[in-house]
């Protein structure tokens, strides 16, 4: 049996360990709560301030002069069009890397210069990649385009797909490939019938989330596609888009403008909002 003077220790170290584990959890809830404060307080003013500004001529009708009723289509339109074909662009070539890191070369130089190369651009900052495709794409050409936006949102797609569909592959059993191999399939049709298959709602996630990232990006298009008051949909011209529009308006001192650039706030919150849930509920359905 313990003495009285070992109980004593005992219950002294108890006590200092759950006063330990008490103040922890505050701070854990107090960090959690300071967040979600803030967070809903720019959720609430966005809604507000967002709402108050969106109508049926915000979506119809294109950005307008100072002063003057107009809406937000062509801007919409210019990043629905940069977006969904920086995505088509992007994840194909996402995917196949991502294929070959998980199926092809797991451990070879070329995989390792390609991860390292990956982890660089993802966490380039995004103007970085826009000064880029500017040098090698608006430069030399002496205009702005929608093009080189939409190589620059690519250049951002790319390394987020690839991370994703990588580590998706690498989740799936390695017992479904061998049971494969077993049959006489050939390692093409394993990976698209069985591994890609098996981690297609990953891979899909990955895809939605670099589409909320790029969504909202400004430094880019301000360097590549610019801005355009007109409708345009030539790749070879400038374009409008939310974001750009968004920072154009929200610094400008008419207030006809600074409602559309909370219009447009809305909208793309509500953009990557709609995005993040879809990811989650793919996750949550492949768990």
């Amino acid at each position: 049996m313990m003495s009285q003077a070992q109980q004593h220790s005992r219950a002294a170290k108890f006590a200092a360990r759950n006063r330990v584990n008490k103040l922890a959890t505050f701070l854990a809830l107090s960090a959690m709560a300071f967040g979600l404060f803030w967070l809903f307080w720019i959720l609430i003013e966005t809604v507000r301030l967002g709402l108050g500004g969106l109508s049926f001529a915000t979506l119809t009708q294109m950005t307008p002069p100072p002063n003057e009723d107009g809406g937000l289509a062509n801007a919409i339109f210019g990043s629905a069009l940069m977006v969904g074909l920086a995505t088509l662009v992007g994840t194909p070539i996402g995917v196949m890397a991502g294929i070959y890191l998980a199926e092809f070369d797991k451990s070879g130089w070329l995989a390792s210069v390609t991860r390292f190369v990956n982890d660089i651009l993802l966490s380039a900052p995004s103007i970085v990649i826009g000064l880029f495709v500017y040098a090698i794409a608006v430069s030399p050409f002496h205009t702005f385009s929608a093009a080189a936006g939409v190589l620059a949102l690519a250049l951002i797609v790319i390394p987020v797909v690839i991370r994703t569909t990588e580590n998706m592959l690498q989740l799936v059993p390695a017992g479904l490939r061998e049971a494969a191999y077993a049959l006489g399939a050939p390692k093409w049709k394993v990976i698209i019938s069985i591994t890609l298959k098996a981690a297609r709602a990953g891979v899909i996630t990955g895809v939605l989330l670099a589409v909320a990232r790029i969504a909202g990006e400004t430094a880019p298009l301000l360097f590549t596609a610019l801005s355009n008051q007109f409708w345009t949909s030539s790749l070879g011209q400038p374009m409008a888009s939310l974001p750009v529009t968004i920072f154009k308006f929200a610094m400008s001192p008419y207030e006809n403008w600074q409602k559309l650039a909370w219009a447009g706030v809305f909208l793309i919150t509500l953009a990557v909002l709609t995005l993040n849930i879809a990811a989650r509920v793919l996750t949550r359905s492949k768990a």
